[in-house]
């Protein structure tokens, strides 16, 4: 059975930092494109960072380029998403997605704020 599970969110002061976890069962995460989107209280969910099979990374969001990086660790079969320089802005929920699967996980909350 193929689930993600997120893991890492928290309350962070502006300007801080959190990684997210995103640990996978039931696939194994080198052999498909996983992102991570994010979601806030009466907007669309947000696609913001990508990682392909092959390794390579995108991010979609203007706002987080320089400061969010995603990166994967095969032996623990889990992608991270590393957000430095928090802004409130980036209060949401962050949600990892396996499209190929059309699997989502249950999201994981992080509130930036002071």
């Amino acid at each position: 059975q193929v689930q993600l599970v997120e893991s890492g969110g928290g309350l962070v002061q502006p300007g801080g930092s959190l990684r997210l976890s995103c640990a996978a069962s039931g696939f194994t995460v080198i052999r498909y494109t996983i992102y991570w989107y994010r979601q806030t209280p009466g907007k669309e969910r947000a696609l913001v960072v990508g990682i392909t099979s092959s390794g390579g990374t995108t991010n979609y969001l203007d706002s987080v380029k320089g400061r969010f990086t995603i990166s994967r660790d095969n032996a623990k079969n889990t992608v991270y998403l590393q957000m430095n320089d928090l802004e409130p802005e980036d209060t949401a929920v962050y949600i990892c997605h396996v499209p190929y699967m059309d699997s989502w996980g249950q999201g994981t909350q992080v509130t930036v704020s002071s």
